[in-house]
Order: C-alpha cells, then sequence, then structure tokens
C-alpha cells in the first residue's frame, strides 16, 4: 500500500515534517509512505490557470494522487485554520477529483494545549467537501508537540509513537476495505 504523506508547513525543521518522517520509519512493511515535497512549488490558485493546465507542479501533484492508496495530512495551525500553502493547493484539486473516496487521515501538531485543532477541524472539512473518505482512527492532534521530539525532531514520546502506528493503521485498513468494496 502506497501513501501520499503531505506537510501543512515549508519549515525545514518542521515538527509536521517530522511527524510524517516517523510515520513512515513506524509504518509496517506492507505500507510505504512517501513525503510529497512540492508543496512550495504550487502556484496560486486561479480557474483560468486551472483551466488551461499550465503548472507542471500541479499536473505532478494530480498524478501522484492518482496513483497512490491513501493520503496523510500534518499540519500547523496558522490564525486558526491551515497554511495559505496548503490550502492553495487544496484549491487546485477541488475540481480534478483526485480526492473522491480516498482515504485520508489528517494530524496537526502545536505548541499549545489545542495542538492544532483548529486547524485540523478545517482541513477536516475541506477534505470532506472535496469527498474525501476520513476513516475513524485515521486523525490526531498532538499537543505540546516540541516535549515530545528531540532536537533533531525524533520522537521521544512513546503513546505519541503508538498514536501514530494507530493511524497508519486505520489507513490501511480504510485501503484494504476500498478494494474489497471495488472488487
Amino acid at each position: 500500500m502506497n501513501i501520499l504523506a503531505i506537510s501543512g508547513s515549508l519549515r525545514v525543521g518542521s515538527t509536521n515534517t517530522s511527524l510524517l518522517r516517523a510515520a513512515a520509519e513506524l509504518a509496517p512493511s506492507t505500507v510505504k509512505i512517501t513525503l510529497y515535497d512540492g508543496l512550495d512549488n504550487i502556484p496560486p490558485f486561479s480557474p483560468e490557470r486551472d483551466q488551461r493546465n499550465s503548472s507542471e507542479s500541479v499536473a505532478k501533484l494530480r498524478s501522484q494522487l492518482r496513483e497512490t492508496d491513501a493520503v496523510l495530512f500534518c499540519t500547523p495551525e496558522y490564525i486558526h485554520g491551515i497554511p495559505g500553502t496548503l490550502k492553495n493547493m487544496l484549491d487546485w484539486l477541488a475540481s480534478s477529483g483526485e480526492f473522491v473516496d480516498k482515504p485520508v487521515g489528517i494530524i496537526s501538531s502545536g505548541t499549545s494545549d489545542m495542538g492544532g485543532s483548529r486547524a485540523h477541524a478545517v482541513l477536516s472539512y475541506t477534505l470532506e467537501i472535496l469527498t474525501a473518505k476520513l476513516p475513524t482512527g485515521a486523525s490526531l492532534i498532538v499537543p505540546f508537540i516540541r516535549t515530545k521530539l528531540d532536537a533533531d525532531g525524533h520522537i521521544t514520546d512513546p503513546v505519541l509513537r503508538q498514536q501514530l502506528r494507530d493511524v497508519v493503521e486505520a489507513l490501511d485498513q480504510a485501503v484494504r476495505q476500498n478494494r474489497t468494496v471495488t472488487l
């Protein structure tokens, strides 16, 4: 099974990207998690640009999404919402259908006790509009993230490590269920 992991943060030392790397390391051998690295290459959305289909980076993203079994997002919270670059990316995908019935997991993290819960809610709502499947158990809000990682971005909290495994397992089960339904 293939999962495309998308971090909502462009920061080099992003804790959100660290969480996705950790999920990839913790995933069972039957699951391959690939980190998407093109968020900062997506141009500002405009319906006219989408009609002309002139963006190579958007075409590549759409292709990656079509070829993957599931998607795993991890995002910080900016001004009680998701980062603009992530919202822009989702705007490009609103009319092309890559998320229709695709299992999607959502992780948010933050330095406060809220753990990015408002960004989590915004992203969940947006993905529901895009008709993604949000499986039970494939959702995680991580408060006080900096207390759970070391200076190199490795998880030091065993509970968080297990929670990441659980999110990946929920996505794996949702993909298996999708395959059974479509057969």
